[in-house]
This record gives structure tokens, C-alpha cells and sequence, in this order.
């Protein structure tokens, strides 16, 4: 395809040098090249398709690094990193050694943060505003935030934190809900135009200088006159009140895929001595019809084929979370107190099988983990049993809540889980590797890992019905495997599985979906004449004293975890081994304590160290 603008793009000074009549081919540009790039690689595809034009609009009228952006989420990020430089790099976008589907400093000095998680944009954006102010450096700062990040607390808390002084900073508001109240829609538009107009602002501003030089009586008629024009505005322009009332001047664009009305409310923003709140109304998947009649499914997308688009509302693929869900929904049709909650990811949890069945009792709190687990809480509190179903790397952001409204009272509150171990694609924010070192700290926490569908389905039974108090079922993003998929779930605390030619000389232990790479592992040291048996770990929190008596009777132990080592289940195992003083040789190999970089799972467990083909040089003791 030819993209005659967008090739001539490598920063934000080169947007700025086209003509303004010019941003509309230049965004019709980006749009193909990421549908293009993305049905390639997969990717977050909606979001980005929705943020061309204010993206193009940010990069027309500032100019990075001296002008910072922050985005929340980042992976909104992708227009961005093609106008500064990256655009050579999209073939890689995802994988191993190539781009970050998120904004990444490391990777260009164009990115403020990495802005894996939501609801953070707006605290980053006002500590790099004060910043510059205390420096007196130049430039602004600009945080683009969805109206979904919107949801969080952290948001507000940002927003109460912003001083009238901060007139470096501009705040957009992305919201593709398109949720504006018709009676009063066409007004809001016609005051946003008015009101981002040159017009409007040089008015103001010789009615302000004209009033000052009044004597005596020109302070009253000013204040008159901004309490008339306050009351006007919360009368026909309510939308913006509270903004307004926290210290933002606020402009609302009707249509945020108009990159000359972003423009305009830009240029407006830079003439605003404060504060600048901008709404934005987008369309998600904009450019791309699959994806604005389906905006969710194609949120995050794998790779497809552009001349044979999948049809959204085909059957889901069986998944860990779609088991989950299934399974849910069934045992709420019995059970009337069970209850599900999650933040902002029904589908992504699998949870929208319970919303059709039971939606009285099905609860989307938005992207708000905090309120999630603290809710749950009250409703565990109450007498109901409610199943909170997150992904590991934000569980992360509860960890106060889960101690406090839940653990501290021994209450029924059930955690799914969900992304648990390396997760492919999303990189360093998204691993799910910490989460065991926020729930084991607590032995009245039960935490179980299965390795398959049966055992999934099986155990999320036993901790619904026979566990009262906190309770964790973890488990993997994806498919079962197909080498672990027929075996047979025994329902124990652990499995010890053992050769007819052990010799109690090399013992493996795992644990979930991992067991498939200790599995191949244990099969090629056999074709070496070398014999290693598996203890596999189906409870992890707390640990049984029996599975540690079992490993006491080997030589050499080996403890493979998909977590980082500090508080996960193998430096907690090697200290009971200690206390029982084993006298053999114990050695945990963990995820490294440092940033996961995106890459297959297969790849990522190769550079973890946690791969069969490792494993079988581990146990044979080659480098």
C-alpha cells in the first residue's frame, strides 16, 4: 500500500511540518497500516483505531520528548509509536527482541511510562506537570485516559491532586461509549465549538482585560460575570461541572475522530492559564467495521486473515477461563448464594456464561480490582459466596483490600485467578508472577494449581463446597496441553508420580501448567538412562507436610516455578525442607526477578530456564 505521508513520519516535529488539510490523508494512512500490521501480528486493534486522530492531533500541535504523553491504558499507544520512529518495527510488534504492544521507556525517550495497568495516567501526568514547574523546564504535559480507566479510584484521586497553577497540563478524556444524553447533545457540540474557537477565547480575553481597567467596579462586573457564565454552563453544559469544579477549564468534542476539531480544542487548551480537561466521543475499531460492530472482540486480537475475517459470535474456543466460566454456571444454578465478580473483563474471565444465566447476582465493577475485592467482602460478609475473577498481574493492584476486608476476617471469598504464570505477548506488566507471593503469606488462604480441565473443574468444586474462608484457584491463559490433558485428576493435596526404575535419586516438583514441561523433560532423561520422578503439586497454600516428607527420601530435588523465587512456593518449600534438615541438594529455578519481556510462552520459558530441553541439562548436571 502506498502511505505517502505517513513514511515521511519518525517525530513529532515531522507531523507538525505537514499542512494542516493534510492530517485527514495522514490519518486515513496509520488506520490501514495497523489494520494491516495488527492482522498480522495480532495486537490490540480496537482502542488504537479509536485514538488516530487525537494521537495525530497531540503529535500536530506538541512535539516529544520536551511535551510528554502518558496513556492509560498504553496499549492505545500504537499511533504514538508510529510517529516517533517505530514504524520499521511493527512486523515485531509482540514478539521476542521486537516492539512493545505498550508504551516502554527503554525503548524510546518518546514514552513517559509504561502504563500497563489502568487508571494511573492521570497521577503520572500531575507529578511530571509539578516537575516541570520546580525545574522550569518547558513543555506540557498531556495524559490520555478511556473512559474504562475512567472507572478506576486512582483516577479520581489524580484528579483531586491537580492545583489550578498547572497550566502545563492537559487531560483527554477518550470516551468511545458514546453515552451523551440526546436532549441536550447538540448543545454541548455547538458550546464545545464555540468555546475551542479563536473566536471565543480572544473574546474573553478582551472582555477580562477591558473589565480590569474599570476602576473601582471592574472586580464586581468580572465575578458577575463568571458566575453568569457558571450558571449558563451547569445549566445547558452539565457534563463538564465537575471538572470544572475541581479547578479544569473543560471542553467537550463531540466528534474525537475529527482531527481538526482535537486540533482546534488543543490550540484552545495551550491559550487556558490552568488545567485543561478535554472529553473526547470516539468510536472504538473506528475505520474497521468488524471491529466497530464488535468493539470487545476485537480489543485484543491474535493474528487473522484480513480476506476472511472470523466471525465474533462464533462458539469461544475452550480455554482455562472458559472452563471456569462454564463450570461457574452450573453450580450457581444450585448453589443461590454464589455469586461473580469481576472488573471490566466478563469476557476475558469467561464470565459472560454466568451473566446470561444469573445476571441478579453477576457483578462488573469496572477497572476497579480494589473495590472488587472489598465489595466481595461485604457480600462474603452477608452470607452470599461471591467468586472474584481476576487476572494475576492485576490482583497485584488489591493487595491491601484482600488483606484487610478479606483475609483478616477468614471470610468466604473465592479468587479466580486467571493469566496465571508467563503470559505471551503483553510483556513485562503482564506477567502473572507475583500473585502466589501476595496470597501465601497467609496460611488460612488455600491456593490451588491445576494442570488441566478436569482438575480445574474438579477442584473449583471442592474449594466452592467444602473451603469456607479466603480461597485461590490459579490457572493458565490458554488451552489445556496435549500431552497433560488425559491425566487423571486424583483429587489430592499432591501427586507423586513415580518410574518402575526410580532409584530416589532426582525428584522434580511443579506445579499447574507447567507439569507439561517436567512431563517431556522426565521422558528424554529416560531415553539417557537417567530416572527422575515428579512430585506435582495440586495445593500450594497451605503447603503439606506429607508432599515435603515425600521429597526428604531423594538425593537431589529440583523445584520449577513459573514465579518469580522470593515468596513463591519453592523458596517456601526449600524452608521446610531445612527445618526438617534435608541433607541432600535442593535448588529452586524460578522466573528471574526482573522484567519479562513480551515473547511466546515457549520462548519465554527458554529464557526463563524453565523449558523440558533445560530441564534435562539441569538434571544431568551440564551447563
Amino acid at each position: 500500500m502506498d502511505y505517502s505521508f505517513l513514511k515521511k513520519i519518525n517525530s513529532s516535529d515531522d507531523v507538525t511540518k505537514l499542512s494542516e488539510k493534510d492530517l485527514g490523508q495522514l490519518c486515513s494512512e496509520v488506520r490501514r497500516f495497523l489494520i494491516e500490521k495488527v492482522s498480522k501480528t495480532g495486537g490490540h486493534l480496537s482502542a488504537n483505531l479509536g485514538t488516530v486522530e487525537i494521537i495525530t492531533a497531540m503529535h500536530y500541535c506538541f512535539s516529544t520528548p520536551v511535551d510528554q504523553f502518558v496513556f492509560d491504558v498504553g496499549h492505545q499507544c500504537y499511533t504514538h509509536k508510529l510517529y516517533t520512529g517505530r514504524r520499521e518495527m511493527f512486523d515485531g510488534l509482540r514478539k521476542l527482541d521486537g516492539l512493545s504492544g505498550f508504551p516502554s521507556p527503554t525503548e524510546s525517550e518518546n514514552d513517559a511510562f509504561i502504563s500497563g495497568h489502568g487508571s494511573t495516567s492521570i497521577s503520572l501526568a500531575v507529578g511530571l506537570a509539578y516537575a516541570k514547574k520546580i525545574k522550569h523546564e518547558p513543555g506540557y504535559v498531556i495524559a490520555v485516559i478511556g473512559d474504562g480507566a475512567f472507572t478506576g479510584g486512582m483516577a479520581y484521586e489524580g484528579l483531586n491532586n491537580i492545583d489550578v497553577s498547572l497550566d502545563n497540563l492537559i487531560i483527554i478524556l477518550n470516551d468511545n461509549k458514546m453515552s451523551i444524553s440526546k436532549n441536550v447533545g447538540s448543545v454541548p457540540g455547538y458550546l464545545s465549538k464555540l468555546r475551542t474557537s479563536s473566536g471565543y477565547l480572544d473574546a474573553k480575553e478582551n472582555v477580562v482585560n477591558a473589565l480590569a481597567k474599570i476602576p473601582f467596579i471592574g472586580g464586581i462586573l468580572h465575578s458577575v460575570l463568571v458566575v453568569s457564565k457558571t450558571f449558563i454552563r451547569r445549566t445547558l453544559y452539565n457534563s463538564g461541572t465537575f471538572f470544572e469544579e475541581l479547578g479544569l477549564t473543560y471542553h467537550q468534542i463531540t466528534d474525537g475522530n475529527d482531527v481538526y476539531a482535537v486540533c482546534s480544542a488543543l490550540n484552545a487548551a495551550k491559550r487556558v492559564n490552568g488545567p485543561v480537561f478535554i472529553h473526547a466521543i470516539t468510536t472504538k475499531g473506528k475505520g474497521f467495521a468488524p471491529a466497530e460492530e464488535n468493539p470487545g472482540e476485537y480489543h485484543g486480537v491474535s493474528a487473522f486473515d484480513l480476506n476472511n475475517v472470523p466471525d465474533p459470535d462464533a462458539a469461544p474456543k475452550d480455554s482455562y477461563s472458559t472452563v471456569f466460566g462454564k463450570n461457574l454456571s452450573e453450580i450457581a444454578n444450585k448453589n443461590t448464594s454464589l455469586c461473580a465478580v469481576t472488573a471490566a473483563m466478563k469476557y476475558g474471565t469467561g464470565l459472560q456464561f454466568f451473566y446470561r444465566e444469573h445476571k441478579a447476582r453477576f457483578f462488573d465493577v469496572g477497572m476497579a480490582e480494589e473495590h472488587a475485592v472489598t465489595f466481595s467482602g461485604a457480600l462474603a460478609k452477608s452470607g452470599l459466596q461471591p467468586v472474584v475473577c481476576l487476572y494475576s498481574t492485576f490482583m497485584q493492584r488489591a493487595m491491601d483490600q484482600y488483606i484487610h476486608d478479606v483475609m483478616l476476617l477468614n471470610l468466604n471469598v473465592m479468587f479466580g485467578i486467571d493469566r496465571a504464570g508467563l503470559v505471551p505477548g503483553d510483556g513485562e506488566t503482564h506477567q502473572g508472577i507475583h500473585d502466589i507471593g501476595i496470597f501465601a503469606n497467609y496460611e488460612n488462604t488455600v491456593i490451588v494449581c491445576p494442570s488441566n480441565y478436569e482438575e480445574l473443574v474438579y477442584w473449583q468444586e471442592y474449594l466452592i463446597n467444602n473451603v469456607t474462608g479466603p480461597k485461590v484457584l490459579r490457572y493458565a491463559r490458554g488451552a489445556q496441553d496435549e500431552n497433560t490433558k488425559n491425566y487423571r485428576c486424583t483429587g489430592s493435596d499432591f501427586d507423586l508420580i513415580t518410574s518402575e526404575k526410580t532409584n530416589k535419586k532426582h525428584l522434580i516438583i511443579c506445579y499447574g501448567r507447567h507439569f507439561t514441561q517436567c512431563m517431556d523433560a522426565v521422558a528424554e532423561l529416560e531415553k539417557h538412562g537417567v530416572f527422575a520422578d515428579i512430585l506435582k503439586l495440586n495445593k500450594v497454600n497451605p503447603l503439606p507436610d506429607t508432599a515435603v516428607e515425600s521429597a526428604m527420601e531423594y538425593e537431589n530435588i529440583h523445584f520449577y516455578e513459573e514465579h518469580v523465587k522470593n515468596g513463591g512456593v519453592a523458596e517456601r518449600f526449600g524452608l521446610k525442607l531445612l527445618e526438617k534438615e534435608f541433607d541432600g541438594v535442593y535448588r529452586c529455578h524460578c522466573v528471574p526477578n526482573y522484567s519479562i519481556k513480551q515473547a511466546t510462552v515457549k520462548q519465554l520459558w527458554e529464557i526463563c530456564g524453565l523449558d523440558s530441553s533445560t530441564i534435562v541439562k539441569d538434571i544431568k548436571g551440564e551447563k
